[in-house]
């Protein structure tokens, strides 16, 4: 009999919606706090006083007194969730559906899922990208002895060709191009982790990748020339695709995973990922690679706990208060 593969098997299997829906709002504010606070006892945001004692609004609302600077917290206060308008299990919920998706979620099908409108799970699921992307900051890979593969996709920049054939131009070209497509670069540590970021060419991440690769790295990477100035720096290996995939051990299939990823979820669930925020979903996909082979549960934990690890955003939080202003 054939091994069940992972994500078929009940071990990935750890946390249904059905359970985080039939929480009471009292278990979704244990399940945060215990994820905030390891020991479940609250500490003051503001001056870090562990004096704090309960004083819950009419309304029902959690809240927290400290003794010492006298201001009210809650258990989302100075985190992504802060100013949360929404019950606690419903951000649960959010988590839940948003780690189970396997290529990404879709605000319109998240706002359906929760019932609340699409600016509030557009906002809700950037800030969940937001703190999957948190784990990656400052991450280096590679080292003596350890192999990093090295790709670029390019995103965005759609040019709509013309109606008549006559007047249809190569949009490969420069000059026929609006400026907008971006490249996503992926760097990703083979039995490692995976780590994307975003230029304007290939050529323009050199840098980037020698200031979080280690020396001593062997770097895989394809035929493209825009790689040719890593070899000053580190052992590089080509592998020219137009020929083969893989070929006397070298190969670059674990890039092409991710961006096999990044494209599905594009296509399937996005349709167009582009401009400032494409770093946001790069890193989402870069998130889900990593984590592929966790139990779903621990997936709902780690991004809670990121979430209510981070500060409050400074892109997501008033977002759409900014735009009407603005407007």
């Amino acid at each position: 009999m054939m091994p069940t593969h992972f994500l078929l098997s009940a071990k990935a299997r750890t946390l249904s919606l059905a359970t985080v829906m039939r929480m009471t709002d009292e278990e979704a504010e244990t399940v945060f706090r215990s994820v905030r606070w390891t020991d479940g006892k609250a500490v003051c945001p503001h001056c870090g006083c562990p004096t704090v004692y309960e004083c819950r609004r009419p309304s029902g609302a959690l809240r927290f007194r400290c003794k010492a600077c006298r201001k009210d917290f809650s258990i989302t206060s100075g985190t992504l969730f802060a100013f949360h308008k929404m019950p606690l299990r419903t951000y649960l919920a959010a988590i839940a559906i948003f780690v189970n998706e396997v290529k990404g979620k879709s605000a319109l099908a998240m706002s359906r899922d929760l019932d609340v409108q699409y600016k509030t799970a557009f906002v809700l699921s950037h800030k969940l990208r937001e703190a999957m992307a948190s784990e990656l900051k400052r991450m280096h890979l590679g080292g003596d002895g350890e192999t990093v593969e090295v790709d670029g996709g390019y995103f965005g920049g759609y040019v709509k060709p013309a109606n008549r054939k006559e007047n249809r131009r190569d949009r490969r070209l420069a000059k026929n191009q609006n400026g907008k497509r971006q490249v996503v670069v992926v760097v990703r540590e083979r039995g490692g982790s995976t780590l994307p970021a975003v230029f304007k060419s290939e050529g323009a991440a050199q840098s980037w990748i020698a200031s979080r690769v280690a020396r001593g790295t062997k770097i895989v990477a394809d035929e493209a020339g825009s790689w040719n100035g890593l070899e000053a720096r580190y052992q590089v290996d080509r592998i020219d695709h137009s020929q083969a995939y893989s070929l006397d051990g070298i190969y670059s299939n674990g890039a092409e995973s991710y961006f096999s990823r990044l494209r599905r979820a594009e296509i399937g669930h996005h349709h167009h990922i582009a401009g400032a925020y494409l770093v946001r979903y790069a890193q989402e996909s870069a998130w889900r690679e990593d984590h592929r082979r966790v139990a779903n549960g621990v997936q709902v934990k780690a991004v809670a706990t990121l979430a209510m690890a981070a500060p409050v955003s400074v892109d997501w939080c008033g977002y759409w208060q900014r735009a009407k202003r603005a407007a």
